[in-house]
């Protein structure tokens, strides 16, 4: 029978299951899924087909109380529901190649009991598989608003303290708690426009077009004065090339250089500077955002990951604003990515491509040749 033939040829059945996933080209076989989910697979399927040679009848429950248990511990593990559903087929490849080469005779009853274990498996591991995911982002996502919830009523609690200090008339407009309120309404400015970006990239919604980068650069270059003089920074932007341009979209691409800015102008010391500048390296437009944070410790954490640890003192914001902007910047063909500069700072370097050369739209057109 079937599920002794598989008890029988375990090892060899495991053997040329993991051939095949070390030979598959996409998703790529992760470590634990050669050590772990073959045999688990394996044992689930002789246990589903052991079923259908007892009095008992098939039941879809019990291989779906085991395929929802099998769902949950390959999600644990880390797989992908991509994975869950390519191992369930390769599983049935190799026993049927390795019945072939025993000359074992495989019914087509067996076949076909095969198929249906087979089915009835991959639809409950996977249904339970992304039950879980998307419990897991709910949670996520809650976590995250109620980050961001906290951030905005501590920008507006500085803000609002500041303005009515500011109200009494005691002390000048243009003094240290005018430079608060200036900070808290920027801060929240920039957390509003993140948040905007975040969702435009979720809903995959952006508008591509050719952008001038010294006409871009220009408009940054205000919001960045006004940074730098809150926080008593020096701050420039270096001569850019009038006929360079890029294709992005102009929002997601400011709020992508804002946020580098903002990290920048965060943890540069006072007194330090922070410089801005294009460069065109082939058909790509590296635009570098570079500081004096005194550079990233090796052992920081990826400065790109959501809530990732801050540099130094500063542990103010939600960590979102680097994640966020690769994610936009990826979105429109881009990158970012960032050069240490050991006890100096760190350039950070947005990536995007070149955009094409302007065709003049009253260039004559080409007579033919009479």
């Amino acid at each position: 029978m079937l599920h002794e033939f598989i008890t029988a040829y375990r090892d060899a059945i495991i053997a040329r299951t993991r051939e095949k996933l070390t030979d598959r080209p996409w998703p790529l076989a992760s470590t634990s899924e050669l050590e772990h989910g073959v045999p688990l697979f394996l044992t689930q399927l002789s246990e589903t087909l052991r079923w259908e040679t007892t009095a008992t009848p098939y039941s879809r429950n019990a291989i779906g109380a085991s395929a929802l248990m099998h769902g949950r511990e390959l999600r644990a593990m880390g797989f992908n529901i991509s994975q869950v559903v390519h191992d369930y087929g390769d599983v049935c490849q190799a026993i049927t190649e390795v019945a072939v080469e025993q000359r074992l005779p495989i019914t087509t009853e067996e076949f076909h009991t095969l198929n249906r274990c087979l089915d009835a498996a991959i639809a409950g591991a996977v249904t339970e598989h992304a039950r879980i995911t998307a419990e897991s982002r709910a949670t996520e996502e809650i976590e995250r608003s109620g980050r961001m919830a906290h951030e905005i009523r501590d920008i507006l609690n500085t803000a609002i303290l500041a303005f009515h200090t500011l109200k009494r008339g005691t002390v000048a407009i243009n003094g240290s708690t005018g430079a608060v309120l200036g900070r808290s309404l920027i801060g929240l400015r920039d957390l509003v426009n993140s948040t905007l970006s975040d969702i435009r990239v979720d809903a995959n919604i952006q508008r591509a077009e050719r952008v001038p980068v010294g006409v871009f650069l220009s408009e940054i270059e205000v919001a960045g004065n006004l940074h730098a003089e809150y926080r008593e920074l020096q701050f420039g932007i270096e001569a850019v090339d009038p006929e360079l341009a890029v294709t992005a979209d102009p929002q997601l691409l400011a709020s992508a250089v804002m946020n580098l800015l903002n990290n920048a102008f965060k943890y540069t010391q006072t007194g330090g500077r922070v410089v801005v500048r294009a460069l065109r390296e082939d058909r790509r437009v590296l635009i570098e955002v570079e500081d004096q944070c005194g550079g990233i410790a090796d052992s920081t954490e990826d400065p790109f990951k959501p809530f990732a640890d801050r540099r130094r003192e500063d542990r103010t914001g939600l960590g979102l604003g680097l994640s966020i902007a690769r994610r936009a910047v990826r979105m429109q063909g881009g990158d970012i990515h960032f050069r240490n500069l050991p006890g100096e700072g760190c350039v950070f370097v947005v990536d995007v491509p070149l955009a094409e050369p302007e065709v003049e739209k009253d260039a004559p057109i080409p007579q033919a040749a009479g």
